[in-house]
């Protein structure tokens, strides 16, 4: 994995000087991270509901998403770096257990954002928001929010977030090896620009793998 990485970074390094750079606007993880489906690469945003700058990343994410090619596979994150964005990271698993999590997904965005109606902070008052934009039983988004699976899932998020090094929100993983994220690359689109230039190099440096495997004995 040390070698790979090694080589991985030589080669995104040797770029011209318009090309992004590691350890400007983007870099390795501070631990790799395990992706949920290995023979392709994978693409994680790390965000908060509460986040500006996060909300403003949505529409040009979505649309960069739609375009990615058969090989790359997007998931999202909610980042969990200290308790007072716990509420908001158990609302994204918990409409995710109920079902409703892509419906209610940018509504909630808008709802902390653009109409100002919910405090990111407050989890009664979120509990209360999806039981209504959801027309969902009170009773089962309460036991959503206090399920065994939202405690394993609030764990997961913190040590993903830890291990990724990410110093902010939206920041972007590929591959579970490399981060970049709206402020280091300096904008949106911009970070959007690095992750596909990082996806083509991992897409090439796999592969090179392929090709350099010695053929399986008979």
């Amino acid at each position: 994995m040390k070698k790979f990485l090694s080589i991985l970074m030589l080669l995104l390094s040797t770029s011209v000087a318009a090309e992004p750079k590691p350890g400007a606007e983007f870099d390795a993880v501070a631990q790799q991270i395990s992706t949920d489906v290995p023979a392709k690469i994978e693409v994680m945003e790390v965000f908060w509901y509460g986040c500006i700058h996060c909300y403003q990343m949505e529409a040009p994410l979505n649309a960069w998403v739609k375009k990615l090619p058969a090989d790359v596979y997007f998931k999202r994150m909610p980042a969990l770096p200290r308790a007072d964005w716990a509420p908001m990271a158990k609302a994204y698993f918990a409409m995710e257990t109920l079902g409703v999590q892509e419906k209610l997904h940018t509504q909630l965005f808008d709802a902390i954002h653009k109409q100002k109606v919910l405090n990111p902070t407050d989890e009664k008052a979120t509990i209360d928001w999806i039981t209504k934009a959801g027309g969902l039983d009170k009773i089962k988004v309460e036991q959503a929010f206090k399920s065994f699976t939202i405690n394993t899932n609030l764990n997961r998020a913190a040590q993903i977030f830890r291990a990724s090094g990410a110093t902010g929100v939206p920041s972007l993983i590929i591959d579970g090896k490399f981060i970049t994220s709206s402020s280091s690359s300096g904008g949106n689109a911009e970070a959007l620009k690095v992750a596909d230039y990082i996806i083509e190099n991992v897409r090439k440096q796999k592969a090179s793998q392929t090709t350099q495997a010695p053929a399986a004995k008979k």
